[in-house]
Formats: structure tokens, C-alpha cells, sequence
């Protein structure tokens, strides 16, 4: 009996037997949670937020610290932060397919006006909150310059894999406006990362320079992609079947068409797709933008686009992307704000935070000849901070530019901004019934392809 004991402690032990513990519980809870949050009108993405945080050191470490250990050991975690990567990886190609260029050549210069805007006066109204915040909550071994830039970096991101996932689940991430927002988040969060790239050469190098490289080699990159590799994939793309009959087909039935992508074809998607996120990872930006770049540069043939989606969807959106967001709740401590200071220092943050943000991007919009309506669309939807954000707290965290308390009043800040979302895009979008949905789509696809 003790030998069984020994033996299945040791199998209980094991790297693969804790990752597939760990993947269970997580489902689980986000499935839980999302069904939770359905009811009070929020989107599912939500849920998957707070299962995260609810699973980590907010809740069942403080209620049960030996089955958190259990379940969650340190030595387990970087498995499980490689598999939630892969996720936001695949989801972001399938942003990428979804997108429609061609519907944004006419709205580029309004894409990038709102998206500086977006930038600019969140990152400049957190520069003075910072220098308030510094005394109390600036760590000693980092400079008030460096504590500043990262908190306007903070203040400024948008979630992207969150907003194209909340665009997703209202059914806006086909329409003008859900593009308009796509492509806003993604040039934001370009510039957000070239940012971080210099705040850490100042950390690390005392100087910036490295983040000069970072930004040419990014637009070299993303220039080829665009003009000469996406033109040579246009002119090779050979679908067994007329695209235009297939679009048609497939908006007029509602159903995919039962012609199978090919194996190969889909193997050298994911290639071609892993293949870009490692080059934008070793330019210096996030791996992210190189699938969602891949996703884009895939011509734009609807019946190509919609049966990789069709592939590739389903585990990613379901299974895998739920570790990403559970994975970064793991490193979130809520406990740490304990006194009354705390909470009204985080009160004035969140403040700053959402008329920077929201309001910035909504005036941006408005100039842009956009209805106010549509303008606060935007700026709900670019005022989504979520989990992207923790990734760059964490950063800041790991390289001593935030302290404890302020890392914690941050992921607050970043999970109300995302809970307001949701709601405030429900209450201004008007419902479109499915036949005027399937007819706008069908008009886009005619207009793509002539």
C-alpha cells in the first residue's frame, strides 16, 4: 500500500500530469465563471479574467494554501504559460483572417489619428499622476523617470487579444466599426511595445537606441509582409472551387461548405504563421503581432479564410485561450490593498485612466467625422486594458520599476476598465438582425472581390 502511495504521488507529480490538472481546472472554472457573468450582461472573456484571478493568490491561496500548491506549483507555471502563448498566438491569426483591409484603405489616416490620440493623452495625463504617486509608491532602486514612463505605458495599452475578443462575442468584428477598432488596438499597442522597448533599454542600457532598431526592423517587416508577400500569395492562391460561388453559397445557407481544406494546406498556415510570430519575438515587439500580421497577409479569398477559421477556431477559442487569460490571473494579488489610502489612490487611477483613455479616443473619433454614437463605441472599446496590460505590469514588476502596491492598484485598474466595456458597447450598439448582418457581409465580399 505504501508503494501505491509513493508511486502515485510521484505520477501525480509529473510535468504532464500537473499541466493536464491544471488545464481541467481551468476550463472548468472559466466555463463556470463565463456563464456567471453571461447572466449579469457581460462577455464570457470576462469570466475567463476573473476564473484566473479567482484560481491564484486573490482567493484559494489565501482560502486553501495547500491545495493551490497542489494544484498550481511554481515549477509547473512556465508549461502552462508556453501552452496559453500558443492561444493568443492562434487567436490573433484568426483576427488576422477576419479583418478586412481592403474596408480600411479609406479610413487609414482616421485609424491613426485615433490611435496616437489614444496614446498621447493617457500617456501624458499619467506622467504628472506619476511623479504624485512616487514617493509612496515608487520602489527606492528605480528612478522617477523610469517609474513614469511605465506608467504612462500602463495607462496606454489596449487589450487586443481582449477587444478582438469582446468584438468577437457582440458579432462586431466584421463591421466597419469592429475593424476601425481592430486596427486602432493593433497600432496602439505596436507603438506601446516600441515604448516598453525603450523604457527597458533605459532600465538596462541607461539609453534608448536599441528601441530605434526595434521600430525600423518592425515597419521594414510589417511593409514586406503587406506589399510584396501578400501580392505573391495573391497571384499563386489556386481554390479548388470559384470563391465568389463559395461566398455565396455560404452567406446565403449559413453553413460552411462541406469541402474539407486540405491537410497540407492547413499545416502550412500554422507554419507560416508560427514562423512570423518568431520573427516579430526576435525583432523586439510581441509574437502576437507577427500571427496577426500572418493572419492579414493570407489573401483575401472568403472561402479560404472562413474554412481555417473554421479549422483552427474552435480549440483555440476554447480551450486554449482561457489558459492565457488564467495564467496571467495566477500572478495577481488583490489582498495586497489593505488600508483605505490604497483604494482611494486607486479610485483616482482609474479616474485618470478612463478619461485619458476613453476620453481621448472618443474626441479623436469625433474629429474623424465618426457620429458620437460610434465614438463612444470606440472609446469603450479602446479603454480595454485587460490581461494585456498585466503582461506589461508584470514586466515592471520583474525589472523593479513598480512596486507590489502599485502593480496591484494596475490590475485593478485594468480589469474595471475591462468590466465597463461590455455593457457600454451593448447599451450603443443597436441590434442588427441576422439578414441585414448576412446581406452587409455579402456587399463587403462583392466588394472585395471586384
Amino acid at each position: 500500500m505504501e508503494s501505491l502511495h509513493t508511486e502515485l504521488m510521484r505520477n501525480l507529480s509529473s510535468p504532464l500530469s500537473s499541466l493536464v490538472l491544471q488545464v481541467v481546472v481551468i476550463l472548468v472554472s472559466a466555463r463556470v465563471c463565463g456563464w456567471l457573468v453571461r447572466g449579469l450582461g457581460q462577455p464570457r472573456v470576462i469570466g475567463e479574467i476573473l476564473a484566473g484571478i479567482l484560481l491564484g493568490p486573490s482567493l484559494l491561496q489565501v482560502l486553501c494554501k495547500d491545495l493551490h500548491s497542489f494544484l498550481f506549483p511554481q515549477s509547473s507555471l512556465q508549461h502552462l504559460y508556453v501552452l496559453s502563448q500558443l492561444g493568443v498566438l492562434l487567436f490573433m491569426f484568426i483576427v488576422g483572417l477576419e479583418l478586412d483591409v481592403t474596408a480600411l484603405r479609406s479610413k487609414a489616416r482616421a485609424a491613426v489619428l485615433i490611435s496616437q490620440t489614444s496614446i498621447v493623452i493617457p500617456f501624458v495625463s499619467s506622467l504628472a499622476l506619476s511623479f504624485w504617486l512616487f514617493p509612496d509608491y515608487g520602489p527606492r532602486n528605480s528612478g522617477t523617470l523610469a517609474f513614469a514612463l511605465f506608467m504612462g505605458i500602463s495607462m496606454s495599452i489596449t487589450a487586443f487579444p481582449v477587444l478582438a475578443r469582446i468584438l468577437q462575442e457582440q458579432g462586431l468584428i466584421r463591421t466597419p466599426l469592429g475593424a476601425m477598432a481592430i486596427t486602432c488596438a493593433a497600432a496602439n499597442d505596436v507603438m506601446g511595445w516600441c515604448l516598453l522597448a525603450v523604457v527597458v533599454g533605459l532600465v538596462h542600457d541607461g539609453n534608448g537606441m536599441g528601441s530605434i532598431w526595434t521600430i525600423g526592423l518592425s515597419i521594414a517587416y510589417a511593409g514586406f509582409m503587406l506589399l510584396v508577400v501578400r501580392r505573391l500569395l495573391r497571384r499563386r492562391s489556386d481554390v479548388a472551387v470559384s470563391t465568389r460561388k463559395l461566398a455565396t453559397r455560404t452567406l446565403a445557407t449559413g453553413k460552411l461548405p462541406t469541402t474539407k481544406l486540405p491537410s497540407g494546406l492547413v499545416a502550412l498556415a500554422c507554419i507560416a504563421l508560427l514562423t512570423s510570430a518568431w520573427i516579430t519575438e526576435m525583432i523586439g515587439i510581441h509574437a502576437l503581432f507577427g500571427a496577426f500580421l500572418m493572419g492579414i497577409t493570407i489573401p483575401d479569398r472568403p472561402g479560404l479564410k472562413r474554412r481555417l477559421i473554421a479549422r483552427t477556431g474552435d480549440v483555440t477559442t476554447l480551450v486554449l485561450l482561457p489558459l492565457f487569460f488564467a495564467y496571467s490571473g495566477l500572478r495577481t494579488q488583490i489582498g495586497l490593498l489593505d488600508d483605505l489610502q490604497s483604494w482611494l489612490v486607486c479610485a483616482v487611477v482609474l479616474c485618470v485612466a478612463i478619461l485619458g483613455k476613453f476620453g481621448g479616443t472618443m474626441l479623436a473619433a469625433r474629429i474623424t467625422d465618426h457620429s458620437w454614437r460610434e465614438s463612444c463605441v470606440l472609446g469603450a472599446l479602446m479603454n480595454t486594458r485587460g490581461l494585456m496590460e498585466l503582461i506589461v505590469l508584470n514586466i515592471g514588476y520583474d525589472l523593479g520599476i513598480l512596486g507590489p502596491k502599485i502593480f496591484t492598484i494596475m490590475v485593478v485598474m485594468a480589469v474595471v476598465t475591462t468590466m465597463m466595456t461590455g455593457p457600454i458597447v451593448q447599451l450603443l450598439t443597436p441590434v442588427v438582425p441576422r439578414a441585414k448582418q448576412t446581406q452587409r457581409a455579402a456587399n463587403v465580399l462583392r466588394h472585395s472581390d471586384s
